[in-house]
């Protein structure tokens, strides 16, 4: 089991990005979380096996109608064992 922490840029705030990305996790199998930053981004956190995390990753790129990515930050690392998948 893996671990991925990304940051997410452009317009991701306000346009159900949060909840996109959980209901892509958890049809992933995968757990973690999705915060906003008060910056402007969204942090995503999930953990899971590697293909699945790569599948994420992949719609994060494209995001919910209305959003517009402009750059994912992924840093992969081992799991800690979060269960379910939450908003923040």
């Amino acid at each position: 089991m893996l671990r991925i922490t990304v940051l997410v840029s452009g317009r991701v705030q306000g346009v159900g990005y949060r909840y996109f990305t959980r209901k892509k996790a958890l049809e992933l199998g995968l757990s973690g979380y999705a915060e906003n930053l008060s910056d402007g981004r969204v942090e995503v956190v999930a953990e899971g096996e590697k293909a699945d995390l790569e599948l994420l990753i992949h719609h994060l790129r494209q995001g919910p109608r209305g959003a517009s990515v402009l750059q994912l930050d992924v840093q992969w690392s081992e799991a800690a064992g979060l269960k379910g998948f939450q908003t923040f």
